[in-house]
């Protein structure tokens, strides 16, 4: 399973060569996320209404290695946007993609931008 968390590295806007667009607005539950599918990539996208943003990140949960966060509970902590896993509660920024509690885990996060209601995930190849 570690070759399949290989394949997830974080995108910085600045380094975005290709707009991939996953969908409508309409398409994506508010305060909660949903999954698609970028190649071999499974990602996580979450329609952060409280926040009024935007955010995605892989799908895939570095602990025990189950394609779960879309599924997670997002919410704040101390002013940072997070998701938990739905099953053992490890919790990650959704804008660094930073392990929240501490251990060494973390996750691939990616730039999400909406265009003429249209939501589009940024990557690199």
């Amino acid at each position: 399973m570690e070759h399949i968390l290989q394949q997830y590295q974080t995108v910085a806007q600045a380094k975005v060569t290709n707009w991939f667009n996953v969908g409508n607005v309409n398409n994506f539950p508010e305060n909660g996320g949903a999954c698609i599918k970028y190649k071999s990539k499974q990602i996580a996208v979450y329609n952060f209404t409280r926040k009024s943003q935007w955010y995605a990140c892989q799908n895939l949960c570095p602990h025990k290695m189950e394609m779960v966060l879309s599924r997670g509970m997002i919410g704040d902590a101390s002013g940072i946007p997070k998701v938990a896993c739905p099953l053992h509660k490890k919790t990650f920024s959704l804008e660094n993609g930073g392990n929240l509690n501490g251990e060494d885990y973390k996750i691939a996060t990616y730039p999400v931008k909406i265009e003429n209601e249209n939501v589009y995930i940024g990557f690199t190849d």
